[in-house]
């Protein structure tokens, strides 16, 4: 789970408040997935976006030393993440981008985060996009 947001919308009553969840599923093995899920309970909330999570998965094909084939870039909203192989670093990344590379399984690669404001749900859409783009590497 990368956040959990209380929302209102102002009625003629008073407010109502709702929950908004950004969720990631994962393997470790090269398949991630983010969703966003919204309800009255968080409970609630936390499932839509887990279902939506697993509905919407990628696959991330991984080198053998379980790093991204080549660098890529992708653009969601006004966030942009630059995700590149990183032999011997670990995961160097923030933010969203963190958890959705280290549920994915990637385990040597640097992620950048360049954007002017700091939305998790565009950060994390960005980052799969990104994902998504890339292409293993022909023997």
């Amino acid at each position: 789970m990368i956040e959990v947001r209380r929302v209102t919308r102002v009625v003629k009553g008073g407010r109502r408040f709702s929950f908004s969840a950004l969720v990631v599923a994962g393997d470790r093995r090269g398949r991630v997935g983010v969703g966003l899920g919204k309800a009255g309970d968080i409970s609630e909330a936390i499932e839509k976006g887990l279902r939506q999570a697993k509905k919407r998965m990628v696959t991330v094909p991984l080198t053998k030393t379980s790093s991204v084939p080549h660098q890529v870039s992708a653009k969601f909203g006004s966030s942009r993440v630059i995700i590149r192989p990183a032999p011997n670093h670990g995961v160097v990344a923030g933010g969203a981008v963190r958890v959705i590379l280290n549920l994915a399984g990637v385990r040597a690669v640097s992620g950048k985060i360049i954007s002017p404001s700091k939305n998790k749900i565009n950060n994390a859409k960005a980052t799969i996009a990104a994902l998504a783009e890339l292409r293993a590497r022909r023997d």
